[in-house]
């Protein structure tokens, strides 16, 4: 495209910022091929183009002024936001992770290692990226939502497909009327994301923090049909609050994801670091939340107080050994030691060392390559700011630093994350099946993988076929599919994009499959736990809405007690 021609796009008498500004469009639409664009090759463009006497042109301002005639470019907004977006890996596992933070309230615990700030829900720091946010908000769950919606879609991000995750500690503890507002709150702000509308239209703060489920369900069936859907909503709890009540509740508020901090599965560390549960306890939790469906998100931390490197790798084989245990996703975090916390006495008094950097380095390199298949290692460490950390490990990059040690032994990782597809082209067509299976306490796991001819991972689906008694009423009988993943970078709802694996039929031959395999088991009904927003789509694949649950009936199988 010509300057002349870009110059339509704009006022009819540019200024010099919006001739800067048309003149930088222009060219990144005209830059060949797909995707963002090299920092190095948008750094040049900026440059031959700077913003006078301040600098340069941010993302946002480019895109807004794109915005103000999307039809004089011959590039949809869409794709010209990808050119300019920032931290890919954000998106390029299917959805988009939306964190919010709950307001400060008493935890029932009172383990040693959790920083104890006044600001903050327990084991929180102000200083950290999200508690900041949630601080600058607040707390108020719609700003929050908004706020980082807002902040995607300026780096270029889609926001169509949201998981919510919600942090703050002991999810359960929280009154049940702030919980149901919370979550309302925040679904509101996703509906009301998506239709576009501004966030002064919902963003005014509400005198009382309370809503009645009428409310909640109302947010919910917005959702189903929203520009900006809920794919996935998760909370974080203890073992010791996993009641059968509350598996109903999280369902009610459309939860599929618990994580659930068990920190070790030792229980004389789980005694001297005050957790206040035992190993039996966090074994039943688990049953609970898998014969329930949900997915389960399990937090595990080396070198607590009476923990030895050598402890620790006994410890974590413990996570994968354990039918009880085995987790879907893993949260690794070396204890660390913060001023506001109570082992601040422990460690004066000579009761705890924090590992050296390269014995951390050396366990997390002989630990992480042996996390099966079917395990995503979600984080390394936490996202805590140096200056808070007393004493502990304060390198950033560290699972890069791992990662690299495990490349150069020769090992590699099997683990979810580091074989996802991401940005890769792949033919749905030529995607590879994969059966692992594994047994838990509770029944049998199928983890249905479609990979491409080098191993990587384009998707996958779990598979619970139970065994024995203990699920929810509404699933008594019924195999029970917890999760369907399809990677790659974010699509637009129903955009077929070639090459990606997203909207590309995946996900219904992954579902498919889960059918085959449950009706040749002999179950007569497969169970769903649909997130708000993929409720349409399991309805075109023929799901019916239960009370808590989707399900199919399989024609050849037959119901199950």
């Amino acid at each position: 495209m010509s300057g002349d021609m870009a110059g339509t796009s704009l006022s009819a008498s540019p200024g010099a910022g919006e001739d800067a500004l048309r003149r930088i469009i222009a060219e990144l639409v005209e830059v060949p091929g797909e995707g963002p664009i090299p920092a190095r090759g948008l750094d040049a463009i900026l440059r031959r183009h700077p913003k006078e006497g301040r600098g340069f042109y941010s993302k946002r301002e480019i895109l807004r002024a794109f915005r103000t005639a999307p039809g004089a470019w011959p590039m949809a907004e869409a794709a010209f936001a990808e050119r300019l977006r920032t931290c890919p890996t954000r998106s390029q596992s299917g959805v988009l992770p939306v964190t919010v933070l709950t307001k400060p309230f008493p935890c029932p615990g009172r383990c040693v290692f959790c920083p104890d700030e006044v600001r903050m829900p327990r084991s929180y720091l102000p200083d950290e990226p999200g508690c900041q946010r949630a601080l600058a908000h607040g707390f108020d769950p719609y700003r929050q939502t908004w706020s980082r919606l807002e902040a995607y879609r300026e780096m270029g991000h889609r926001t169509d497909k949201v998981e919510l995750i919600v942090l703050g500690g002991t999810w359960s503890a929280y009154p049940e009327r702030y919980q149901r507002w919370f979550v309302a709150r925040s679904f509101e702000a996703l509906n009301d994301f998506g239709a576009g509308l501004d966030a002064r239209q919902g963003a005014r703060a509400e005198s009382s923090e309370g809503a009645d489920w009428a409310r909640v369900e109302r947010a919910h069936r917005e959702n189903e049909q929203a520009g900006s859907r809920c794919v996935g909503l998760a909370f974080e709890t203890r073992p010791d609050h996993v009641s059968p009540a509350e598996l109903l509740q999280l369902r009610r508020l459309g939860a599929t994801k618990v994580q659930l901090g068990l920190q070790s599965l030792d229980d004389s560390l789980l005694r001297a670091n005050g957790r206040g549960h035992d190993v039996a306890t966090s074994r039943m939790a688990m049953a609970r939340l898998r014969r329930a469906g949900f997915k389960l998100h399990v937090h595990w931390m080396p070198n607590l107080v009476g923990a030895t490197p050598a402890s620790d790798r006994r410890d974590f084989a413990r996570l994968f050994d354990d039918p009880a245990i085995r987790p879907d996703e893993l949260k690794v975090y070396p204890c660390s030691l913060i001023e506001s916390a109570a082992l601040m006495k422990v460690h004066a008094r000579g009761g705890w060392r924090p590992y050296g950097r390269e014995e951390l380095i050396e366990l997390l390199a002989d630990l992480l390559p042996t996390v099966p298949a079917w395990c995503r290692v979600t984080r390394v460490i936490r996202d805590i700011p140096s200056p808070d950390i007393v004493a502990g490990n304060r390198q950033t990059n560290l699972r890069e630093v791992v990662e690299a040690r495990i490349g150069e032994r020769g090992s590699r990782l099997r683990e979810i994350r580091a074989r996802e597809i991401r940005r890769r082209p792949v033919e749905a067509d030529r995607l590879r099946p994969v059966d692992r299976r594994y047994d838990t306490s509770t029944g049998d796991e199928h983890f249905l993988e479609a990979q491409d001819e080098r191993g990587r991972l384009a998707g996958f689906a779990r598979l619970s076929l139970p065994k024995g008694g203990g699920a929810p009423e509404e699933l008594r009988g019924c195999a029970l599919l917890r999760e369907v993943h399809v990677y790659g970078p974010v699509a637009a709802l129903e955009e077929r994009v070639p090459g990606r694996p997203q909207h590309a039929g995946l996900g219904s031959r992954l579902v498919a499959r889960a059918e085959v395999a449950a009706r040749k088991a002999g179950y007569g009904e497969l169970a769903v736990i649909s997130s708000v927003g993929t409720r349409a789509w399991y309805r075109r694949r023929g799901f019916g809405d239960g009370g808590l649950y989707q399900h199919k009936t399989l024609a050849e199988g037959s119901p199950r007690t």
